[in-house]
């Protein structure tokens, strides 16, 4: 089995590559950023794409669907910070074949390589059970918004830091802080995770 980690972290990367290691007889390749990871899918065309959504640059979700426009039948496993329900829907959605979050157990990543290795879907038994306990909201909740808050809020979908949103927009880490702290006074939530999950479910981000 041949596995390409994209993911920043060295640390991160050395960690999974140990335990790939130590369950499966595989092919680690690594790469830290989004050009050279489809540099090296276009010339290994690895079996498993573990892919962290938190990278520099376009981001893990860009990733995931510049993969699939190369390979409609690559396998792509989120391995991802992001402990939201509302993460784990916009990747399956864009065609990830699983999501782990990083504070699952170990033995949930080792079951969620062998289970899309072999052609099936996994997401994580915590992240899985948050998603059918998720209601949709009805109507339209972001009427209220502002431009500038609507594009905040759809980078906050795309899977964007609010250190990354404000790089991108070429303002202050307190002005994206405060304009999501009206957001969620608007939209009545307290917690950026809810603007993430309204975001992924009314927006094309």
């Amino acid at each position: 089995m041949k596995v390409l980690i994209v993911e920043d972290h060295a640390v991160v990367r050395e960690g999974v590559r140990r335990l790939l290691g130590v369950h499966f007889p595989a092919t680690v390749l690594e790469a830290e950023d989004v050009e050279t990871a489809l540099k090296i899918y276009a010339e290994e065309k690895p079996d498993i794409v573990l892919l962290d959504l938190n990278l520099a640059g376009v981001g893990g979700l860009e990733m995931l669907r510049r993969v699939l426009v190369l390979d409609e039948n690559a396998k792509v496993l989120i391995f991802s910070m992001h402990a939201e329900p509302a993460f784990a829907a916009r990747a399956i959605k864009a065609g990830a074949k699983g999501y782990v979050s990083k504070s699952a157990p170990v033995d949930e990543l080792v079951t969620a390589v062998r289970r899309v290795r072999e052609g099936g879907q996994y997401i994580d038994r915590e992240m899985a059970s948050a998603l059918v306990m998720g209601q949709g909201s009805g109507g339209d909740p972001l009427q209220g918004l502002t431009a500038r808050e609507l594009e905040i809020l759809r980078m906050l979908g795309q899977g964007r830091s609010l250190t990354a949103i404000a790089e991108s927009l070429g303002v202050a880490y307190k002005t994206v802080a405060n304009n999501c702290s009206h957001m969620k006074v608007k939209l009545g939530v307290e917690r950026t995770a809810d603007l993430i999950r309204l975001a992924v479910q009314n927006l094309h981000t």
